[in-house]
């Protein structure tokens, strides 16, 4: 069956976990069908979700790495089906000159694009959220102390992707990175990396798909602050 390159499929908003909207709304086994490559967050705001090649891994807060049973379920997740349409090989460089980098020579600015790196890396950091428990906290209390880690000279993959500003609440405006160690030993929402021989696949959208949990009560309820949105988003996920 032929699959849609083309689209960012989404389900719910970041926006949503910033008053801590964290209940599970589609299963992951139902998310793989809108595609095989993405990030996300579990139910309860359980780690972080790395999906890559068509499986699904969660970065755990106690740094276990795990692949992700079809019905468990997730309240946040952007995936799409890769076919990269640019790549390129990287020297060594900083987290913030590959960030410029993309931005200057793919011309990311006004447009949605997967973002993935595969190689080896002087320098990973990542921070993985903490499980919550009922009544939920919000994103920003949630996220206040969570636990880091880091590693030196690793072999993995970051995958995520940069949006438009224009779309900070419905996403993160600018870059969302995960990452996923090739052993498996690593992984989680990046900090912070150093670059020390990789490839870049680059794919560019046009299209980006919401699917919103509107069989959610609790969503359904929720009266949204734009401006608590944008600030929270800040503070949790830079």
């Amino acid at each position: 069956m032929a699959v849609d390159t083309t689209t960012i499929f989404q389900h719910g908003t970041l926006g949503l976990l910033v008053p801590g909207l964290y209940d599970g709304t589609i299963t992951a086994g139902e998310l793989l069908t809108h595609g095989d490559t993405g990030i996300g967050t579990l139910n309860g705001l359980y780690g972080e979700v790395i999906i890559l090649d068509g499986h699904a891994y969660q970065a755990r807060e106690d740094g276990q790495i795990r692949e992700i049973a079809a019905d468990e379920t997730l309240p946040f997740a952007s995936v799409h089906f890769e076919k990269p349409d640019a790549s390129a090989d990287l020297t060594p460089m900083s987290q913030a000159d590959f960030e410029a980098q993309m931005l200057k020579d793919y011309q990311l600015q006004n447009m949605f694009a997967a973002i993935r790196v595969d190689g080896t890396f002087k320098k990973i950091h990542t921070r993985v959220a903490p499980r919550q428990q009922r009544p939920y906290k919000t994103l920003v209390q949630a996220t206040a102390t969570q636990p880091e880690f880091k590693g030196e000279h690793v072999t993995g993959t970051i995958i995520g992707y940069y949006a438009p500003h224009l779309f900070q609440g419905a996403t993160v405006g600018g870059y969302h990175l995960h990452f996923l160690s090739a052993d498996h030993q690593l992984g989680g929402h990046l900090l912070g990396f150093e670059i020390d021989q990789a490839t870049v696949k680059v794919q560019r959208f046009a299209d980006f798909k919401v699917h919103l949990p509107i069989d959610n009560t609790a969503y359904l309820q929720e009266q949204f602050d734009n401006q608590e949105i944008d600030s929270a988003i800040n503070k949790a996920e830079r």
